[in-house]
């Protein structure tokens, strides 16, 4: 039985630790790649590196920028009294594709649990609490996951809030559209009803 070259075998290694890329996706993105055309690849490798080099969380946010602070933070049209919490700077992009929140993001880096070893002082709580009064926030939109984790962060955070005089909202629950009923759990019906209103 034939064996790939040490170096295809080496990128196949490489790629399948990516998110999403499993053992068969590698082997054909590396088959795929090794016999493209050397200047495709040799681009390839220079995006990677220079997104990684010259790619940083923004110091205010902590959302990924290329320049400090990012251009949500710079835009002087949002609206800084509204901030929107979120776990991980890739959540940011899937609020902006909605395109109907005008507020800044503060990326909390992740999410209480104990179990796992990560408190309050592992998160970036304290740097949120910097950013209150100066920016004159007045709410913040907690948009974290609806789990275990996620439910008690929210709670700890929405008491913090208060403590600063702060009204804590959060994203609102329940079915995605075109989604029907059959398909949702007990869990996301009871948030979906629990979070109804009136219709306009």
């Amino acid at each position: 039985m034939a064996t790939l070259p040490e170096p295809i075998t080496r990128l196949i290694a490489a790629l399948s630790r990516l998110p999403g890329i499993g053992p068969r996706s590698a082997e054909r993105v590396t088959l795929h790649l090794v016999q493209s055309d050397p200047a495709l690849v040799h681009e390839l490798a220079e995006s990677l590196l220079s997104a990684r080099e010259k790619i940083n969380h923004c110091e205010r946010c902590g959302a990924l920028t290329e320049k400090q602070p990012c251009s949500i933070c710079a835009d002087a049209r949002r609206d800084s009294s509204l901030l929107c919490l979120v776990e991980r700077p890739v959540d940011i992009l899937s609020i902006e594709k909605a395109q109907s929140y005008r507020g800044k993001y503060h990326v909390l880096g992740g999410k209480i649990s104990p179990l796992n070893g990560v408190g309050p002082e592992d998160l970036r709580i304290r740097q949120l609490e910097e950013r209150l009064k100066p920016e004159g926030v007045r709410e913040v939109v907690i948009a974290l996951p609806s789990d275990v984790e996620g439910d008690a962060t929210s709670y700890y955070l929405a008491k913090l809030l208060a403590g600063h005089g702060v009204a804590a909202t959060r994203i609102a629950h329940g079915l995605p559209v075109g989604g029907g009923l059959e398909f949702a759990d007990g869990l996301t019906l009871g948030r979906a009803i629990e979070g109804r209103r009136p219709m306009e």
